[in-house]
């Protein structure tokens, strides 16, 4: 047979001297077939290299074994981290999985999902979708349609399923070691349209409230694209911007590890020694806190377990053995470093 052609069950059926029936009964083992006419199928199957087409055979069966996962960026190593969890479950149920990068556009992120609806896929797991989304109401009329787990996407009185991490403790938690260490001027660096970063902000105005800390706008600081390759030049240049124009400062809280590079590659240009001048705290706990110099002081978000548990979860609602909406949230830690230490004035 020619390479340039694809067996048909119909060349197997030929081969074997039996009917397209009898070939399919043999492939989906479920219909009794002699000894005999199955070792004729499977050997024909053998020397025509026969592959079932997955896509036809999941339309029979109201099943592909195939999901979709979105999410806003494939340079930020938090995302990556996640998607190889959700990856390592579904290749053990013997999943495919479609990955799709968003961007973070809106409209970008609801294209994707219906030429992945288009490709009848199981199920879908977003990762920090865009709140616009989800505040629309956008995901809870999807989630009816097909399953689907959102990633640290959390918001109140919609019913989806969620999985996310505990990032009101972990801010807290940093903001608090920052006060113990006796900084009280503490810049706030983060991106948009995410519930990630809106409920970190909401912490740290809490936390500044609750402890009689002077705050002013300025001290927040929006990077307009937090996750994708200009991530770290444009934190460094809103830095820089700041620490020139607002001494006051002693730290910085960043939402992700990327923006706290920036934050740090901002302190060196302009001479400012970290921590000795500056502090700063990442978030995500990646790779890359782990090779700067000085090493980035974050909180740990349990990358890979968070995409495990959004696999299994999947699966469970691919597989009805659960109903109802749940959300999932997974506890952080703050990774002690050396991008941190006590306030110097």
């Amino acid at each position: 047979m020619s390479l340039l052609k694809r067996a048909t069950i119909s060349d197997v059926a030929k081969l074997a001297g039996v009917s397209m029936t009898t070939v399919s009964r043999v492939l989906n083992k479920n219909y009794p077939v002699k000894e005999a006419t199955r070792i004729k199928v499977e050997k024909a199957i053998g020397e025509l290299e026969f592959k079932p087409n997955l896509l036809a055979r999941g339309l029979i069966h109201n099943k592909t074994q195939t999901i979709g996962i979105l999410t806003p960026s494939i340079e930020n190593l938090f995302f990556s981290e996640v998607v190889k969890g959700i990856d390592s479950v579904m290749k053990e149920r013997g999943y495919t999985t479609f990955l799709c990068n968003t961007e973070g556009d809106p409209k970008q992120e609801q294209r994707m999902i219906d030429n992945l609806k288009d490709r009848s896929v199981d199920g879908i797991i977003t990762i920090n979708p865009r709140t616009k989304n989800i505040k629309s109401g956008y995901y809870q009329t999807l989630s009816k349609q097909i399953p689907v787990i959102i990633i640290n996407g959390y918001n109140r009185g919609i019913q989806c399923n969620y999985v996310l991490n505990d990032g009101e403790v972990g801010t807290l938690e940093a903001l608090k070691y920052l006060y113990e260490l006796g900084h009280r001027e503490i810049a706030f660096l983060r991106g948009q349209f995410s519930y990630s970063y809106d409920v970190k902000e909401s912490m740290y105005k809490q936390f500044c409230k609750d402890n009689h800390l002077e705050f002013e706008e300025e001290n927040i600081i929006v990077v307009e694209d937090g996750n994708g390759p200009q991530t770290v030049e444009q934190s460094k240049a809103l830095v820089e911007k700041i620490l020139r124009e607002n001494k006051r400062f002693t730290c910085l809280f960043a939402c992700n590890d990327w923006m706290a590079v920036g934050a740090l590659n901002a302190a060196k240009s302009l001479n400012i020694s970290v921590p000795d001048e500056f502090s700063i705290i990442g978030f995500d706990n990646t790779i890359i806190s782990q090779i700067t110099e000085p090493r980035l002081t974050t909180v740990d978000q349990n990358m890979t377990g968070l995409g495990q548990i959004s696999g299994k979860r999947i699966c469970e609602l691919i597989e009805d053995k659960s109903s109802g909406n749940k959300k999932i949230v997974i506890e952080t830690k703050l990774v002690k470093r050396e991008s941190v230490a006590k306030a110097c004035r």
